[in-house]
């Protein structure tokens, strides 16, 4: 005897079909991101590596929080809208203290887009004053190659924005007092980018170092000052560190800090060498390769492009004596 199994009455199917649709659309749109707690109440939420594409999401750039007495600090925003729903929900999974600000620590799109995700919950987003502006002249550009790399569904919701603070003296930004707990905000002038800023803990000795350093990985010159970017890692060894986390790559000890300068000394010194030589600028990214640093994310691309904005710096430079 065959026992018919009973239909599914259309109104469920469809109901059961919207809800899955539903789960799916939530969990494409704010894939988790695991908090890493590298000391008492400081996280660090890590991005991927390489360049922006779509199979990271563009999310490449690394944030973090610091849970306070009376509140959060978050570090940079991520990506996009979606990126700045998951961040978020990241610190939601460790605490229920309310995010009181975000702080942008620098210009690049991996760490700014996902601003509308924050201030739609009311959470005001702070960047230095200079920063804000370097933004606002080129990153309508940034978006757009970020909708045309990533795709309109990995973008959904992102918008440009201005921040709601900004500043000129880190000192006039009340983050400690917003979470209850002591903090600096480190800026040294245009260094790595204009209005690049670092957040210090000095409880646990954690850096969130943003656009001062990147670990493993090959950093962008094209903002830089780079004889004030020398100066503030300087400024930053003398620091009493315990855990650097880098706008890119894995957080590490302050040996961070000494392999970075090594690529930037060891950078000018071969574009000075090859524009003494006479080399013309096509020959430049060959002729700058550095293999101590070829296992570096990135080498194959940035570091050429590195070798010639700084050639062509140095050659400025001679020809306005």
């Amino acid at each position: 005897m065959h026992r018919h199994r009973r239909a599914t009455p259309r109104w469920l199917a469809a109901g059961l079909l919207a809800a899955s649709a539903a789960l799916t659309v939530r969990a494409a749109e704010a894939p988790a991101v695991a908090p890493i707690e590298l000391a008492a109440g400081v996280y660090m939420l890590p991005g991927a590596k390489g360049e922006p594409d779509a199979t990271n999401l563009g999310r490449v750039g690394n944030a973090g929080f610091i849970v306070g007495r009376s509140g959060v600090l978050a570090i940079d925003t991520g990506t996009s809208y979606l990126h700045g729903r998951a961040l978020l929900a990241a610190i939601g999974s460790v605490t229920d203290k309310p995010v009181r600000l975000a702080l942008v620590t620098h210009t690049r799109q991996e760490f700014l887009f996902g601003g509308a995700a924050f201030r739609e919950r009311g959470i005001p987003i702070a960047m230095h004053q200079a920063a804000a502006d370097l933004m606002a002249s080129r990153c309508d550009g940034c978006l757009k190659t970020l909708r045309a790399t990533l795709g309109d569904d990995a973008m959904r919701g992102t918008t440009m924005y201005q921040a709601d603070i900004r500043y000129t003296d880190p000192m006039a930004v009340e983050a400690a007092a917003l979470i209850g707990r002591s903090l600096q905000i480190l800026y040294f002038g245009h260094s790595s980018g204009p209005g690049d800023i670092a957040v210090f803990d000095p409880r646990t000795g954690t850096l969130f170092a943003g656009g001062l350093l990147d670990a493993q990985r090959i950093p962008d010159v094209a903002d830089s000052d780079l004889p004030r970017w020398r100066e503030a890692l300087r400024s930053l060894q003398a620091l009493p560190l315990e855990t650097i986390v880098p706008g890119h790559g894995p957080a590490g000890s302050k040996r961070m800090i000494t392999q970075l300068e090594r690529y930037l000394a060891a950078l000018t010194t071969r574009a000075q060498a090859l524009l003494k030589a006479g080399a013309p600028l096509s020959e430049v990214p060959d002729g700058a390769a550095l293999p101590e640093f070829a296992s570096w994310d990135q080498y194959d691309t940035v570091h050429r492009r590195n070798a010639s904005i700084v050639y062509l710096r140095y050659e400025r430079e001679l020809l306005l004596k």
